[in-house]
């Protein structure tokens, strides 16, 4: 059994299709096949039920899947803490982010750690919340920006800091004059206005909900989004209302642009957060690039 097998049957687990995986591992399909094969003859079982349509895991195939991430992740491991011994001036440090979040954050750090440590690389990986911490729990990131609460136990983090939570109106809306006016307003005077927010499995639709809960009432959600610049612009156009991290909504890029407010005390707010697996060792690459992150960061006044 070769380290390069398992690294093949793992993708195809994940894409549940041969030519998807191939094209990912930059391998020839019928090599593929042709590797999957002699892993499962020497096996003695089938990982794969294979159809006309897609690629399932069978039972075996499950087992096998479990322990050949935590084959993989282990020698990962082992060369992350070998070379940090050696003091090698090499390393790479797989980041996962919010899409938008990363968006208005990344570009204020990555510049500062790439001058400090020009000889690192870094592989962004882009994903909902949700799939972020699966990723992170699983290994497949070294770290990931985040806010709390984390659904996965398993996972540990390091805070960036507070980020207050801004309301967005159309130009239009009554309530719009009082950017002007300089008046907070309440979450309890939104109940009867249409909601546009992000769709399920995302960690900013949650914490959207359960503010106007707390402030007594089910926001009546009019559109769904995967995107915060879209729900941004749809609310720029009068489709409705919505609540913005406020590091988002200073830094609109449509031409769509929402009148941003901000609301009465307490002010609500997320916490922006560095999470890894709970545990797990934590190359010198992935330990600079926190700190980067955490000082950069304290420096942006506006968080």
């Amino acid at each position: 059994m070769e380290l390069r097998q398992l690294q093949y049957a793992l993708q195809i687990a994940a894409e549940r299709n041969f030519s998807r995986a191939a094209d990912k591992l930059h391998v020839a399909q019928p090599s593929l096949s042709q590797q999957l094969s002699k892993l499962e003859k020497e096996l003695g079982v089938m990982l794969f039920q294979r159809n006309t349509s897609s690629v399932e895991l069978t039972y075996a195939g499950e087992k096998f899947v479990e322990q050949a991430e935590a084959i993989i992740d282990a020698v990962e491991l082992l060369r992350q803490e070998m070379s940090d011994i050696s003091q090698l001036r090499t390393g790479r440090v797989v980041v996962g982010s919010m899409p938008i979040t990363g968006a208005h954050l990344l570009p204020h750090v990555l510049p500062v750690f790439k001058r400090k440590y020009a000889e690192l690389e870094i592989s962004l990986l882009e994903d909902s919340s949700m799939n972020l911490e699966k990723l992170t729990a699983s290994g497949q990131t070294d770290l990931s920006l985040l806010s709390l609460p984390l659904e996965i136990p398993t996972l540990a983090y390091e805070v960036l800091g507070e980020e207050r939570i801004d309301l967005a109106v159309p130009p239009e809306h009554p309530l719009a004059s009082r950017s002007a006016q300089g008046i907070r307003t309440a979450l309890e005077e939104l109940k009867d206005e249409p909601f546009i927010v992000l769709k399920e499995g995302q960690g900013f639709r949650k914490m959207t909900v359960e503010l106007c809960r707390e402030a007594g009432f089910e926001p009546r959600i009019v559109f769904e989004s995967n995107n915060m610049e879209t729900v941004q612009s749809l609310v720029a156009t009068g489709m409705g209302v919505t609540l913005v991290p406020h590091f988002i909504a200073r830094a609109p890029r449509s031409e769509f642009v929402p009148v941003y407010l901000p609301l009465a005390e307490p002010v609500p707010s997320r916490t922006l957060v560095i999470a890894y697996r709970r545990g797990r060792y934590l190359s010198k690459a992935a330990e600079v690039f926190i700190e980067t992150f955490k000082t950069t960061v304290a420096s942006l006044t506006d968080v």
